[in-house]
Parts: structure tokens; C-alpha cells; sequence
């Protein structure tokens, strides 16, 4: 492409910079406003630099290369969580929250520059080779990570099915690095599993929220109280990373029948968001206990703090990851996409958990069955540990078993059940504090005199 050429493409990128700018600036609805001023000042320091670097840069640049650079830097600056998508990137996020893509499994953030593990996905290939949250990933491949952005991560991270990955990891505790090859698979995001822990108590993991979670869930609890007279259920959002709002909204509301679930407030009225619970026709009025630790975020918060603030469950676990905003995912005219944090999200109390997460009613660290397992644990990492955070205004996974065989199915679940009861020190105490429920709603109080 000649000089020539190149600068009246750069020329008409950027008039369709200033263009949208104006427009994003000036607000659909009028409420959002700048200094034109200043921001076509800054703007003329931006060409500035743009047409040095095609003037006199050692070597030839692509416009939009450049301007894409700029745009993720300029996001990257705003929280950890904003993020400028390519056209592929914002492709395998939308087939993300589908249900499946190709990876090894993990939730990575970024904490002092590095990329940093909040929760492998369990069952994942990440998850059996023994990834563990709070490890720092520093090399992939042999790139080294430091200041490497989400999205560059994620694209190297990623790839087609049955190749390997190779990651180099500082574990806190481990004296030099870890390297783990890892191959990559198809990762089914299984949102919901379910099983009994006790003939009358059941329990339901929600791993993440895509958009079958509801369905996903409904089914199960549907199949759970066929024939049952449930005395009470353990709904497990540990080390669940979030994702979509409104799936977050609609499983609270499977559980209440009237209150407020989640209010959002941001700066255009678009943001402001109430959502209440509506009357289901199936009431549900056994005691339910959230299970919930430093992994729990986003969508996962949302849930626990509608159920704990309705006095509709207890909370037991660790304190949450404290990610109280909303991203929204907006594309772009070239295919592009763009996650910006829109909101803050607030809990039916009107409490934010930006930061400081949401707080158990009973607070109960998770205990691991023998000394190899607990130096195994990383360190969780929260909200309030990544850079550039706002401020406050592990149950081994079993490869599943055909669906077409039912008998399999249910013995695989009493192995599941039997192994959480034997395993998880949380999940016990869960099941004694129900049983305890169901004893005590039987006492009758003595009448008053």
C-alpha cells in the first residue's frame, strides 16, 4: 500500500473516531456529557503521534493495527474487566456463552500485570492437570505474560482440539516455577448437576451462567422433587466465575416469590435496571444453604446476595470474589466488539459488593482431606486485588456417563454424594445445619401465659 494511500485510509479511520467519539460522548438520552473542547485537543495529540509514526516509524505499520493498539490500550486502562474484542475474539465469545468452546478450562484476570488463574472450570483439562486459583501464569509458550492483555492471553491459550499448550506457573508456596503441558479439548460449560446427599436433602452445583443455566436448572429441580418430599437443598456456587446477568436474575427467581433480586445504576437511565421476583406456580419452601467462596463472582454474587437479603437461604462458606459491576457487551460496525463495565450492581439491601463481596452468615473455611491437598490450594485471588478495581461506592469432577443409561447415572450420583459427604468438610456442615433445621421447625413453643 502506497504512503499515499495509507494516509486517507488513517484519515477516514479517524474521522469515523471523532464521529463516534461525539456520538458516545454526547449520549443517546443527553445525560452523558464532555468538554468538546478538550477532547478534540487531546484527539489532534492523538493524530499527532499517528502521523509521526507513519511518517518516520523504522518500519512500515498498518493503520489498523495502530488504531486497534490504541483502543485497547485506552480500554485496558479503564478496570480489569473492559476489554476492545477483534472480530474472531468477540466470535468465540459469543459461541462462549452458548455453551462450549476450545481451550484447557480456566478463568484468568489480571493481578499486578500478570495473568492470574481465579478458578480452573472443573473437569477441564486445566483442572486434572492440577491448576490451582491464585497461580501466576508467566509464560505461554515461551512468551513471557507480563502486561500481555485478556484477550492476547486467551488467543494464545486457546486452540484447536488435541494440540498442547505449554504454561509456565509461580505457585505461591513452590520454591521455583511450575510447567505444565497441557492438551486442549472442547470444554462443554456444564452449568448445573445435581444429585442427593441424603435421601431427603438435595444438591445442585451451578458451575457458571450461560444461557441454558435456568433451563438447566429448572429440569433439575423438577426431576429432584418428582416423588420427593425434600426437607432441604445445598445450592454450591463456589468457584463459579459468573457470566450472564440475566441468567443470574431468572435462578433467583426459581427460589422467591416476591422482593427485589438485583437493582443496577449506571450513567445512562438504559443502565438503571430493577428486577423483582415473580409468583412461580411451584412454590418452593424448603430451607436452602448457598455455598460460596473467594471464587464466587459476578452472576454467582448476584444469586447469594438476592437469596441472603430475602432471608430466603443461609450463606456458608468464604467471603466472594467482590466483582460488583456489569459488563456489557457491545458490538461493533467492522465485527469488532467491546466489554465495557456499564453499571454497578446492588443486592436487594442496597448494598454494593464492589470489592468487598458478599459476607456468609456462617463463615467456614474449606478444610482438605489430607496435608497434599491443602498445600495444593492456591491463593484465591478478589476483586479488590486487581489493579485498577472500583471502588465501593474443589469436589473432583467424574467423567459423566451416557445419558441413555439411567442406571449408570444414578450410581455415578451416589458416588458423586458419597465423595462430597467424605471430602468436603462445607457441604457436611451444610447437611448437618438442614437436618438441624428440619428437627428444630418440628418444636413446639410453649403458650404463653
Amino acid at each position: 500500500m502506497s504512503i499515499t494511500k495509507k494516509r486517507i485510509t488513517l484519515n477516514i479511520v479517524l474521522i469515523a473516531l471523532f464521529v463516534g467519539g461525539a456520538l458516545f460522548l454526547s449520549g443517546s438520552d443527553g445525560e452523558v456529557g464532555a468538554d468538546t473542547k478538550d477532547v478534540y485537543k487531546n484527539i489532534e495529540i492523538f493524530t499527532e503521534v499517528l502521523r509521526q509514526i507513519e511518517k518516520s516509524y523504522v518500519e512500515p505499520q498498518e493503520p489498523q493495527e495502530l488504531i486497534y493498539g490504541a483502543i485497547k490500550g485506552m480500554v485496558h486502562n479503564l478496570d480489569p474487566h473492559s476489554s476492545f474484542m477483534t472480530k474472531e475474539e468477540y466470535r468465540e465469545l459469543m459461541l462462549e456463552t452458548k455453551g462450549s468452546f476450545t481451550g484447557i478450562g480456566v478463568e484468568i484476570t489480571v493481578k499486578d500485570n500478570f495473568l492470574t488463574v481465579v478458578s480452573p472450570i472443573e473437569g477441564t483439562p486445566a483442572d486434572k492437570v492440577g491448576m490451582k486459583a491464585g497461580d501466576k501464569i508467566i509464560k505461554i509458550e515461551n512468551t513471557r505474560t507480563k502486561d500481555m492483555t485478556l484477550m492476547e492471553a486467551v488467543k494464545k491459550i486457546r486452540g484447536p482440539k488435541g494440540t498442547k499448550v505449554n504454561l509456565t506457573i509461580m505457585r505461591e508456596g513452590e520454591a521455583k516455577p511450575l510447567e505444565f503441558s497441557i492438551t486442549r479439548g472442547v470444554i462443554p460449560l456444564i452449568s448445573v448437576r445435581q444429585y442427593f446427599l441424603t435421601p431427603e436433602i438435595g444438591y445442585v452445583r451451578i458451575s457458571n451462567f450461560q444461557s441454558k443455566t435456568v433451563k438447566d436448572l429448572s429440569a433439575a429441580l423438577e426431576e429432584m422433587e418428582k416423588g420427593r418430599d425434600i426437607k432441604g437443598l445445598v445450592l454450591d456456587l463456589r468457584n463459579n466465575p459468573g457470566g450472564l446477568l440475566s441468567q443470574a436474575i431468572e435462578v433467583s427467581d426459581l427460589f422467591l416469590n416476591s422482593g427485589l433480586i438485583v437493582s443496577t445504576k449506571g450513567r445512562i437511565s438504559s443502565q438503571n435496571i430493577t428486577a423483582t421476583a415473580h409468583r412461580d406456580k411451584k412454590r418452593r419452601t424448603y430451607p436452602i444453604i448457598v455455598l460460596i467462596n473467594s471464587g464466587s463472582a459476578s452472576a454467582a454474587e448476584i444469586v447469594a446476595g438476592a437469596l441472603q437479603d430475602n432471608k430466603r437461604a443461609l450463606v456458608l462458606g468464604t467471603r466472594s470474589f467482590g466483582k460488583g459491576s456489569v459488563q456489557t457487551i457491545l458490538p461493533l460496525s467492522d465485527g469488532s466488539g467491546l466489554r465495557l463495565t456499564t453499571a454497578r450492581y446492588y443486592t436487594p439491601s442496597g448494598k454494593s459488593i464492589q470489592s468487598s463481596g458478599i459476607i456468609p452468615d456462617i463463615e467456614l473455611d474449606f478444610t482438605p482431606p489430607n496435608k497434599q491437598e491443602k498445600k495444593d490450594i492456591g491463593k484465591f485471588v478478589r476483586e479488590e486485588d486487581l489493579e485498577g478495581h472500583m471502588e465501593n461506592e474443589n469436589v473432583e469432577d467424574i467423567a459423566p456417563v451416557e445419558k441413555n443409561n439411567e442406571k449408570n447415572n444414578e450410581m455415578d450420583k451416589d458416588r458423586r454424594a458419597k465423595m462430597l459427604l467424605e471430602r468436603d468438610n462445607q457441604v457436611r456442615h451444610a447437611v448437618e445445619l438442614l437436618k438441624t433445621w428440619t428437627i428444630f421447625s418440628q418444636i413446639k413453643t410453649a403458650p404463653g401465659k
